[in-house]
C-alpha cells in the first residue's frame, strides 16, 4: 500500500525547518557573512522593536487598572481626583511585588539598566545576564505602571539585550559579532519606544558601542528602520511630542542665552545625577543600620512616592504630561521650578529604593522644566530680543538629557524626532555642547558611566584602562613546575617581601604591582582565608601580560577602525 503524500503546506513547513537549523548550523560553525549578518540584524530588530512595543503596552495597560484611567497620557490629572489613600497605596503595593520579584531572581536584588548593557558590550563579548534580566524587566514593568518616577528606555535597552544576548549565545558569536548584535537590538529598541530611527542607531553607536565602526552603522541602521516600522504600525507617524508651533528664534543675539542655559542645564544635570548617588548611598546604609530586608526596600520606596504623589501626582510615571505642558508653556515659574525638583527627588527616591525604570526619561521632564524657567526669567528680563520661551523649553530638555546619558549626539537628534520641530536645531546644539562640556568634567562622562565606576568597572578612561580587567592572572600565568616558571623558593621570597598577586585577581590589579616592585614576574597565590596558609600556584611574566593586553588592545582598534 502506498503512503499518503504528504500536503503541499506540510513539505514546505518541514523544508523551512530544515534550512533554519542548516543555517543557525553554519552561523555556528563559520560565523555570519555579511548579507546573513545583515538578515539577522532585521530579524532582532523586529524582536527588539515588539519587545519595546509590549513593554510599553504593558505599562499602560497595568497603569490603566492599578489608577482606574482609560487615557493613561494625562495620569497625573486623574490621579488628583482619587481618594489619597489609593495614590498612596498603589505605589507601596507596586514596590512590595518589585522586592519580591529581585529577592528571589537576582543575586543582589538590584535592577539591571542601561550601564549593564554598557559593560555587556565592552567585558564579556555583547552579553547580558539572562535570568536577573528577565526579573529587572519585570520589576521595571511593575514600577512604572504603578507610579514609580522613572523612565522606559532603561529596561527596554536591557530587554532588547536579552533577546541579542540569546542569538549570540546560540551561534557562538565572537566578541565583535555579539557587540554588533547588541548594538542592533539597542537601536531598534530605542527606536521603536520613541519613533526615534536616527537617534536609535546613533544612542546604540554612541553609548552602547562607544566607537562609531563603520562596519557596524548598516545593520544598527537596519535593526532601527525595523524598531521605528513597528512603532508607526501601532502607533502612527506621530511624534512624542506635540509643539504648538515653530518656534521663533532671534539667532544672532539670542544665542549667549542659550550658551548660559547650557551651562545651567550642566549643572543641573550633576545636581541631578549627584542627588540620585547620594540617595542610592544613603538608603544602603539606612538599610543595613536598621536591618531592613532588602525585598521592603522597594515597599518603602513606594510608601516615600506615594506619599508625596498625594500633595504632587506630577511625579507619577514617565512624566510625558507634564514635559509636553513645559514644551507648549502651560506652566508659570514657580510650578515649573517646584515640579523640576520635586522629579529630582522622585527619581532619586525610586532609584535609590531598588524600584526599575531609567533615567531618560525624567531626564526630559527636568530639562524641559529647567529650560521654562530660564526662558520665562530670560524673556521678560529682555523681552525686545526673545523668541518663544517655549523655545527654551525644547534647548532645556535636549541639554539635560545629553549631559545624564554622555550622549550629545543622539541626544540632539532624539530631541527632533519627538518633537518634529527642527526649526529650531541651532538654539538646541548650543545648548547641549556647553552642558556636556561642563558636565562631563564633573562626573565620569554620563549617569551610565559613574554608575559603573561605583562598582569597580572603570570604563570612563577607554579600553586602555577596561581591558586590564578582562584578563584574569590565573589564566597567564605559568603554573609550578613548568620550565619558564621560576625557582619556588625564590617565589617565596617575593612573597615574604610582599610582592605577589592572588590568583583570582586580574591585570588591574597585578600591573600596578610590576609597576611599583620592578619585578619581571609576581609570585601567583590562592589566598583562602586569613588563618589558612597561602598557596603558591605559579608566576605571571610582566612580559606575558604586556603581550596579552597588548594584542587586546590591536583587536579593539582594529573593531573601531573596521
Amino acid at each position: 500500500m502506498n503512503r499518503p503524500q504528504r500536503s503541499f503546506w506540510t513539505e514546505t513547513r518541514a523544508r523551512a525547518a530544515q534550512e533554519i537549523r542548516r543555517t543557525f548550523a553554519i552561523l555556528r560553525e563559520t560565523g555570519p557573512s555579511q548579507f546573513q549578518f545583515w538578515l539577522l540584524a532585521l530579524v532582532i530588530g523586529i524582536g527588539a522593536g515588539f519587545s519595546a512595543l509590549l513593554f510599553r503596552l504593558g505599562i499602560e495597560a497595568l497603569q490603566g487598572w492599578a489608577y482606574g484611567t482609560d487615557n493613561v497620557n494625562r495620569l497625573h490629572s486623574f490621579a488628583e481626583t482619587l481618594p489619597w489613600i489609593w495614590v498612596l497605596i498603589i505605589p507601596t503595593l507596586g514596590g512590595l511585588a518589585v522586592g519580591l520579584i529581585l529577592h528571589f531572581f537576582t543575586d543582589d536584588g538590584r535592577v539591571r539598566s542601561v550601564s549593564d548593557v554598557i559593560e555587556g558590550a565592552a567585558l564579556y563579548q555583547g552579553r547580558v545576564e539572562g535570568r536577573a534580566g528577565v526579573a529587572s524587566a519585570l520589576a521595571s514593568l511593575i514600577t512604572l505602571g504603578t507610579g514609580g518616577s522613572t523612565g522606559r528606555e532603561g529596561p527596554v535597552v536591557h530587554l532588547a539585550s536579552l533577546i541579542s544576548s540569546w542569538v549570540s549565545n546560540r551561534i557562538h558569536a565572537s566578541g565583535m559579532t555579539g557587540r554588533d548584535l547588541m548594538g542592533c537590538a539597542v537601536a531598534a529598541a530605542v527606536s521603536a519606544s520613541f519613533n526615534a530611527p536616527i537617534a536609535g542607531a546613533l544612542f546604540a553607536l554612541e553609548v552602547v558601542l562607544r566607537h562609531f565602526a563603520v562596519h557596524a552603522f548598516a545593520p544598527i541602521v537596519i535593526a532601527s528602520v525595523a524598531g521605528t516600522v513597528i512603532n508607526r504600525l501601532a502607533f502612527g507617524d506621530v511624534t512624542e511630542f506635540a509643539l504648538p508651533g515653530t518656534s521663533a528664534l532671534e539667532f544672532y543675539v539670542e544665542l549667549p542665552a542659550f550658551l548660559l542655559l547650557g551651562l545651567v542645564c550642566g549643572l543641573v544635570a550633576v545636581v541631578m545625577m549627584r542627588v540620585i548617588f547620594l540617595a542610592e548611598d544613603m538608603a544602603g546604609h539606612t538599610q543595613a543600620r536598621i536591618g531592613l530586608p532588602r525585598w521592603l526596600r522597594p515597599a518603602v520606596t513606594g510608601l516615600l512616592l506615594g506619599g508625596i504623589a498625594i500633595w504632587f501626582p506630577h511625579i507619577i510615571g514617565v512624566g510625558y504630561e507634564t514635559t509636553s505642558a513645559a514644551l507648549t508653556g502651560q506652566l508659570v515659574l514657580h510650578e515649573a521650578v517646584v515640579f523640576c525638583v520635586l522629579k529630582v527627588v522622585a527619581v532619586a527616591i525610586t532609584m535609590a529604593g531598588r524600584m526599575g525604570g531609567g533615567v531618560f526619561s525624567p531626564s526630559l521632564m527636568v530639562g524641559a522644566l529647567t529650560g521654562l524657567a530660564f526662558g520665562l526669567i530670560a524673556t521678560s528680563v529682555f523681552p525686545e530680543v526673545s523668541g518663544a520661551d517655549t523655545l527654551y523649553a525644547l534647548a532645556g530638555m535636549g541639554a539635560v538629557a545629553a549631559a545624564v546619558l554622555g550622549a550629545p549626539i543622539s541626544t540632539t537628534l532624539i530631541v527632533f524626532e519627538m518633537t518634529g520641530d527642527w526649526q529650531t536645531g541651532l538654539a538646541v546644539m548650543v545648548a547641549v555642547s556647553m552642558s556636556t562640556a561642563l558636565s562631563s568634567r564633573l562626573v565620569d562622562r554620563s549617569f551610565f558611566l559613574t554608575q559603573l565606576e561605583r562598582r569597580g568597572v572603570r570604563l570612563a578612561a577607554g579600553p586602555q584602562a577596561y581591558l586590564l580587567a578582562m584578563f584574569r592572572v590565573v589564566s597567564l600565568m605559568k603554573p609550578l613546575g613548568e620550565r619558564e616558571c621560576p625557582d619556588e623558593s625564590d617565589l617565596w621570597q617575593m612573597v615574604e617581601d610582599g610582592i605577589y598577586v592572588d590568583a583570582n585577581a586580574t591585570l588591574e590589579t597585578a600591573m600596578p604591582v610590576f609597576e611599583q616592585s620592578g619585578a619581571a614576574y609576581l609570585p601567583v597565590l590562592s589566598l583562602t582565608g586569613e588563618n589558612n596558609r597561602p598557596e603558591l600556584w605559579g608566576a605571571l611574566w610582566h612580559v606575558d601580560a604586556l603581550k596579552s593586553y597588548n594584542r587586546a588592545l590591536a583587536a579593539t582598534a582594529e573593531e573601531e577602525h573596521s
